[in-house]
């Protein structure tokens, strides 16, 4: 085995970055909406409007981010190249969306608007090669699951570090406007450090890539959902990933007008982020022998009952206790959810290698990245809306009863939801142990490096992992050339 790709090095190298893609986007999830509904003061449909209009931005920039990435060559590599450009432009804007203004609320909607859209690209920059290069570092299925494994303790620490010490800073640094600003400044260098740390200790094995005619390039980008296990994994990311926003969206508002216990945040969250980490290790053991369904299988379970059961402690003066343990049950689920989601995706380029015969990981990244913040959008922008529909007026200190019960209801209910549809697409996801193995034997195949022939349950579950008949495999055509 390649000794460089089985390193310690290596795989730390790959996963630090996670701290920003996993820190960024938690810190956003958790703070942003109440930043701007309780610190600048903005009305909760105008506030939750901001993120959802941003996503919409990267219904643009995220797979044109990827057909670039596709087709850049340089001597860092088509992925590392971003990395090194997207650490400096990430830091910068990160820092830029907690700069409080002052004036009319139209003004102020703009100017949140395009500092989010400036973060949300400097997100895409970085973010989509980051998600595209495990394919073209590393081809073994189980030695995948490991690196992923790697990325998803980062993203854990990261989830710590976003989940708790934000908040611990702007406290120290006077609360308020000025304490979110010196959390912005912090946080942009410890995500800059991060990125480059990445840039310095990766590498990309050459992979041979096609212009495509940029006419051509919205429908190249798109034919990525005809592809039956890409349709599937979606299915997991975003209800899965949607779930933890839901909850990441409301958690401050539930401490501070159900429980009427704010102060107890950091608890709260270290219950769920404690357990993270530590699920993140087992995890990782289960990613190197078993199928990467597995952690869904067994986290996705645990987080309906976890939330569930919050139904008896969600009123003002319970225990905090209990909300404590079942947060820390809850950390199984969300960290399972992550895990399975990005070991998956480092598969979809070789299912799309077998259906078009060409190496698309960074399209593949830049739709997955896409559709990520589009359903974190609508995640925030519905939470700023039903927010508004109950009643919500961050300038008032205790809200009404309709206001607290709508809160309550929100932070329960929409997570099992979307949990149990996620849980749903695990069932139907198509690519196994067994079957990412006839996959490779194939594309070889195909390449002309196998001489043997394939059978006909082979042929089967080439056409149910792809969702294409066998006679239609390894076509440019299926790619929109």
């Amino acid at each position: 085995m390649n000794t460089r790709a089985n390193s310690l090095k290596a795989k730390l190298g790959y996963g630090v970055a996670d701290i920003y893609g996993g820190g960024a986007f938690l810190i956003i999830s958790i703070m942003y909406l109440y930043f701007l509904t309780d610190v600048v003061l903005l009305a909760a449909w105008m506030a939750g409007s901001i993120p959802f209009v941003g996503r919409v931005w990267d219904a643009i920039t995220d797979p044109i981010m990827g057909r670039i990435v596709d087709r850049t060559k340089s001597k860092f590599g088509a992925k590392r190249f971003y990395l090194l450009i997207g650490s400096f432009v990430a830091s910068i804007t990160f820092t830029l969306i907690w700069i409080n203004v002052t004036g009319p609320d139209w003004f102020q909607y703009v100017f949140y608007l395009v500092t989010f859209v400036l973060f949300s690209t400097g997100f895409t920059i970085v973010m989509v090669p980051y998600n595209a290069l495990l394919p073209d570092m590393v081809t073994d299925y189980h030695l995948r699951g490991q690196y992923t494994g790697f990325r998803m303790i980062f993203s854990a620490v990261s989830a710590i570090l976003g989940g708790l010490i934000p908040n611990i800073i702007i406290n120290n640094f006077g609360g308020g406007t000025s304490g979110y600003l010196w959390m912005g400044v912090i946080f942009g260098l410890i995500f800059f450090t991060a990125i480059i740390l990445t840039f310095f200790n990766t590498w990309e094995l050459p992979q041979k890539s096609e212009a495509i005619e940029e006419k051509k390039a919205l429908k190249h980008s798109l034919t990525v959902f005809k592809n039956r296990a890409f349709k599937m994994y979606l299915g997991i990311f975003l209800f899965g990933q949607g779930s933890v926003d839901f909850i990441m969206a409301l958690v401050l508002y539930f401490l501070t007008y159900v429980l009427f216990q704010g102060d107890q945040y950091i608890l709260v969250m270290a219950g769920v982020l404690s357990s993270q980490l530590i699920a993140m290790f087992l995890y990782q053991f289960l990613l190197k022998k078993h199928s990467k369904k597995v952690p869904a299988w067994i986290g996705f379970p645990i987080q309906i009952v976890a939330t569930l059961a919050m139904f008896f402690f969600a009123y003002e003066g319970a225990s905090i206790w209990p909300i404590v343990v079942l947060s820390f049950m809850l950390g199984f689920g969300t960290a399972a959810g992550t895990v399975t989601s990005f070991a998956i995706l480092a598969d979809m380029a070789d299912v799309d290698e077998l259906i078009t015969s060409q190496r698309r990981a960074g399209t593949y990244s830049g739709m997955a990245t896409f559709s990520r913040k589009i359903a974190n959008g609508i995640a925030l922008g519905l939470v700023g809306l039903l927010l508004w529909v109950v009643g919500y007026d961050g300038n008032l200190d205790i809200q009404t009863a309709n206001t607290v019960m709508g809160i309550r209801l929100m932070f329960i209910v929409l997570p099992v939801i979307f949990v149990l549809f996620a849980l749903y697409f695990v069932y139907k996801y198509p690519v196994t142990v067994e079957g990412f193995a006839v996959l490779r034997k194939e594309i070889d195949r195909r390449k002309g490096l196998r001489d043997d022939v394939i059978t006909e349950a082979e042929k089967t579950l080439c056409e149910v992992m792809t969702g294409y008949a066998y006679q239609d495999l390894w076509k440019k055509d299926n790619a929109g050339v």
